[in-house]
């Protein structure tokens, strides 16, 4: 069985990598509240389709670099951008 994740990309830096924070929630045993904790990967974006803001899935494929074990499987929800039409700038 291969390992998914869902998480978001924060940050996509260098050429096929992007940094995925994969967000977990649990309750805390003595307190009682529920705890949300993350973990951030660097993950393999064979062709760079992933931006900032996507929610994408990950799965764990073979080791790429000393970091490296995941590859984007999919890209469930683009992130929400538009183009201003004065300054033509990209928004998010």
């Amino acid at each position: 069985m291969l390992q998914n994740l869902i998480g978001i990309v924060i940050k996509t830096a260098t050429a096929k990598t992007v940094k995925v924070r994969v967000a977990r929630q649990f309750e805390h045993p003595k307190v009682h509240k529920i705890v949300t904790m993350h973990d951030n990967y660097l993950v393999h974006d064979e062709n760079s389709r992933c931006s900032l803001g996507d929610v994408v899935r990950i799965q764990a494929c073979r080791r790429m670099s000393k970091r490296k074990n995941f590859a984007v499987a999919e890209i469930i929800r683009p992130a929400k951008t538009w183009i201003d039409p004065e300054t033509k700038e990209i928004k998010r």
